[in-house]
């Protein structure tokens, strides 16, 4: 049974108070009034950047990921409602979405996309060459992204592998290279997301079977709780993996074991028939990523 229709785009925010009436379209289409987004892309990198610095990371370096993953989360969304809007103007969660609702049209989205590119660009090569080279790869995976919900019951893996790019990203910009630790940290951020993005996909799975989208809630249904135990034990067990290799010391896994504590209770107190519940949890994963943030900084530090 489902319990009423949640939605994370809010009746009024920031934009609506301070932005110029015609620059709210562009920043709602950008998604700055929901930055759960850009904390999920965003935290990826940091544990990259910390589990590749001894001590502390570098601020400037947090800094350019925290611009980057603003400009970058906000073109992946323009790629997305461009492909989706018919889709999302038949859904009610997305209907008010600015290119699905008409205000703002395919041309000016297009337009948009150019500049954010542009934007993250001036952010990317700021860089090393590798990193810039490694950066500009992950375009592919999100332009081909918006796609994989027509073709697969799985678009949510394809989330992961697009999501966690900076896992590899934050390694490269601190080392010049890739190591184990980067790929095994971008692995278990893939599993998270499978976790995370299949809670968040719970939302609209009956709106998403009758206008022919497919997705992992779909895919799962009732069985979604132990898939998503084996996502998230998956996860964890390749976190504890990237830092064993990394050589981080005993803080890292207790801090870790915690988060685990956290994924655990997700799970647990999941309701798959309530959209409210859905969106609480997904939120949460925030809070998870910022506990092992954390605890890669404490390994580092007692190391």
């Amino acid at each position: 049974m489902t319990h009423g229709t949640a939605t994370d785009i809010p009746d009024e925010s920031w934009i609506d108070r301070l932005a110029p009436a015609g620059a709210r379209p562009f920043l709602r289409l950008a998604r700055l009034d929901r930055p759960i987004g850009t904390w999920l892309l965003l935290i990826p990198c940091w544990w990259s950047v910390a589990l590749a610095t001894p001590g502390l990371p570098d601020v400037e370096l947090l800094a350019l990921f925290v611009i980057g993953a603003v400009v970058m989360r906000g073109a992946g969304c323009t790629v997305n409602d461009i492909v989706d809007r018919d889709f999302d103007a038949r859904v009610a969660r997305t209907a008010t979405r600015p290119i699905a609702s008409g205000q703002i049209t395919v041309l000016q989205a297009a337009m948009f996309l150019g500049l954010e590119l542009l934007l993250g660009l001036a952010v990317l090569v700021q860089f090393n060459p590798f990193t810039v080279a490694l950066g500009i790869s992950s375009l592919a995976l999100v332009a081909l992204y918006p796609f994989m919900k027509r073709i697969t019951y799985w678009p949510q893996l394809f989330l992961g592998f697009t999501f966690n790019w900076g896992a590899l990203v934050g390694w490269a910009a601190v080392r010049g290279d890739l190591a184990l630790p980067a790929i095994l940290l971008y692995a278990a951020g893939v599993f998270w997301t499978l976790g995370y993005d299949t809670i968040y996909a719970h939302q609209d799975k009956e709106h998403d079977a009758l206008i022919g989208i497919k997705s992992t809630a779909l895919k799962l249904g009732q069985e979604t709780r132990p898939w998503l135990i084996g996502f998230y034990a998956a996860a964890v067990l390749l976190m504890a993996a990237a830092g064993q290799f990394a050589g981080l010391n005993w803080p890292y896994f207790a801090v870790l074991a915690a988060g685990a504590v956290h994924l655990a209770w997700q799970v647990n107190t999941l309701d798959i028939g309530d959209p409210r519940n859905c969106l609480a949890k997904f939120k949460s994963n925030r809070d998870f990523g910022l506990i092992v943030l954390a605890g890669i900084v404490g390994g580092q530090i007692i190391a």
